[in-house]
């Protein structure tokens, strides 16, 4: 009987990662956590957790010991405001992070390692209308990704690519297209719309104004983490070996965001808009007609039902560190 694979998460403090551990775990695979922090907000479930700073090369020879399967989630990285801020820290980061952590998984006779991507690495000239066309696979080329974090992420998907061809490396590639849920950072500068939204409703009284960066025209699509950590676990056992969308195809503007929030939070909020603020690109909806295709799946949480427990946890963390409006006019749980 053939033992189940040992499986490295890299990035295991953070959102993404501390929810793949749990699932792997509850899958009954053996754990191995990597980061520069534990889990914030839970203890994690690994069976060892190391805290180790993956851009230093005798860490990521230490951390992929033993291992047959490496999810690469570490990054450094946070919402429009941080990535658009620290362009040069990102890029040398995120490399020292991948180049190190894919050439140590194959001199310790990893079998696989996944590379978490992102939708950054799409060309802005496909990006310039909130009306936009599902980003497909193939359009990450001609290249003109988001500066700093796009193009190292890029990069690295290259390298992964060069890697199997060079190697026999088996490499996966994942795009992640804004995710969001529990469990995840809401405050501090790296938090993404989802969570800042969250935040900010949670923090209003009934007729509020809150702000929205940029004019709320722009447009996104939304994954919930559940359905995040199904497509990673169902790419690392296919046989994809080209860079895969991991998203949603539904597409709502970061105005309409804020009006489902509000309306579970049951509270009526008037929006001012802050000109002054880094927006991202006008629209950024991922095609899975791939991921379809290759996994026979796609995510399928209704972006209401996702938002509704992120938003209740966020609400709740607020609570507990007494945070929240002292007068509070709605109904505590109205419509939610």
């Amino acid at each position: 009987m053939t033992s189940r694979p040992r499986i490295l998460v890299t990035g295991a403090g953070g959102f993404i990662g501390h929810h793949l551990v749990r699932r792997l775990k509850n899958d009954g695979f053996g754990v191995r956590g990597v980061d520069l922090k534990y889990p914030d907000y839970e203890p994690t479930s690994a069976d060892e957790f190391e805290i180790l700073d993956l851009r230093k090369w005798d860490n990521c020879l230490q951390t992929t010991r033993g291992v047959d399967q490496v999810y690469n989630l570490a990054a450094d990285m946070g919402g429009i405001g941080y990535i658009t801020s620290y362009l040069a820290d990102i890029f040398r980061n995120n490399i020292l992070i991948n180049t190190h952590m894919i050439e140590a998984s194959r001199i310790n006779g990893a079998q696989r390692f996944l590379f978490s991507s992102s939708a950054c690495i799409y060309p802005g000239y496909l990006q310039k209308k909130p009306e936009v066309t599902p980003l497909k696979e193939s359009d990450a080329f001609p290249a003109d990704p988001e500066a700093g974090y796009g193009w190292e992420k890029l990069a690295t998907e290259e390298l992964c690519r060069y890697y199997r061809k060079d190697y026999g490396f088996e490499t996966r590639v994942v795009r992640f297209h804004n995710v969001y849920g529990p469990l995840g950072t809401y405050d501090g500068g790296k938090e993404k719309s989802p969570a800042a939204l969250c935040r900010k409703v949670a923090l209003a009284n009934d007729g509020d104004v809150v702000d929205i960066w940029g004019d709320g025209k722009q447009t996104r699509s939304y994954m919930y983490v559940d359905d995040c950590v199904e497509g990673l676990v169902r790419l690392m056992a296919s046989d994809c070996h080209d860079a895969l969308n991991l998203g949603t195809d539904r597409l709502v503007t970061i105005d309409e965001l804020l009006g489902i929030i509000a309306g579970l939070a049951g509270k009526k909020l008037r929006i001012e808009h802050d000109l002054t603020k880094p927006q991202g690109v006008r629209g950024r909806n991922s095609d899975n007609t791939m991921l379809r295709d290759r996994l026979g799946w796609e995510p399928a949480t209704p972006l209401e039902d996702g938002l509704r427990t992120t938003y209740l946890w966020i609400e709740s963390e607020l609570r507990k560190a007494g945070r929240l409006p002292a007068l509070e006019k709605n109904a505590r749980g109205k419509g939610v």
